[in-house]
């Protein structure tokens, strides 16, 4: 299902960092991401609430744009 607050995601598994492209154009990345929770957020039903519930919070993140 296309997500009204997420427009893409990416994974870099040598730094285990998520990097998180919001529909506004806001880029995020979250740092020390395990590869298996980037895996459920993929295949997630709801990406925004999986990213409030799973990662927001949990890991330090840098504003990229």
């Amino acid at each position: 299902m296309p997500s009204s607050v997420v427009a893409h995601i990416e994974y870099d598994s040598r730094s285990s960092t998520l990097r998180v492209i919001y529909v506004s154009g806001m880029i995020y990345e979250y740092k020390n991401v395990p590869a298996e929770v980037f895996v459920q957020m993929k295949n997630a039903f709801a990406k925004g609430v999986f990213l409030n519930k799973h990662i927001k919070g949990k890991y330090p993140f840098e504003k990229i744009h």
